[in-house]
């Protein structure tokens, strides 16, 4: 008897016992949600609690979880959370409006409901003909710890221009998947691209009064996101 990966192995002579059974079956419910929960080493936290969890398999995208922004396109494809440009005649009536910087040419999506302290884990992509001045990046709070990817440097530049630092590695390289993984509590940040971690360290790192993950790509350019976890960090 198998139950979220436990295998229960049970006599056939004891099978007949209903109440035994249901003992067992409720045993293996008790056990595996912790084991889930648990199944990332964080540096930062003694214990986690999952909080989302999603692999795109079903048609729609959770509303509780996603907000799509600047009516830029997102759509689940092949498992796959899928995100492109606005519609041409939404960039045209923003243009005309003058906010030409909000007329949808990236793809942009918040990821909601974040905790203060948490850890983050999803596989990413961005694909574009190539890096522009900012862009692609991943927002920790609204402006409040934005990391820029770009050729040469992974940037953290904190509360906009409060403090900015940037490291020749972790690198996210545009039009291929990476597996990234991020833990924040106050005053320290963990970022890993592929198995390279970086520890950032700073008083001003800060997620209260956030609850959110910005990602937002490049000009004409589309952003892949696949099998995401978090959890508050506790």
């Amino acid at each position: 008897m198998a139950q979220d990966g436990i295998l229960w192995c049970v006599p056939k002579s004891l099978m007949k016992s209903p109440f035994l059974v249901l003992a067992i079956l409720t045993l293996s419910l008790i056990s595996a949600p912790s084991t889930r929960a648990a199944d990332y080493p964080s540096e930062l936290f003694k214990d986690l609690k999952l909080v989302y969890e999603d692999r795109f398999e079903g048609g729609s995208i959770n509303p509780e979880f996603w907000e799509v922004r600047q009516s830029s396109t997102w759509v689940i494809q092949e498992g796959v959370l899928h995100g492109s440009q606005s519609s041409k005649e939404f960039q045209a009536k923003m243009i005309a409006k003058g906010d030409k910087g909000h007329a949808g040419f990236k793809p942009v999506i918040w990821l909601k409901k974040v905790p203060e302290n948490f850890v983050f884990t999803l596989r990413l992509r961005y694909d574009g003909k190539a890096y522009t001045r900012g862009f692609p990046l991943v927002d920790l709070g609204h402006h409040i710890h934005t990391l820029n990817f770009s050729e040469k440097a992974t940037t953290l530049t904190i509360k906009k221009d409060q403090e900015k630092l940037a490291l020749e590695s972790p690198l996210f390289s545009l039009n291929e998947w990476h597996e990234v993984a991020i833990e924040l509590k106050k005053g320290t940040l963990v970022l890993t691209i592929d198995g390279k971690k970086h520890r950032f360290e700073s008083p001003n790192i800060d997620m209260k009064g956030q609850a959110q993950i910005d990602f937002k790509g490049i000009d004409l350019g589309t952003c892949q996101i696949d099998d995401v976890k978090l959890w508050e960090g506790q």
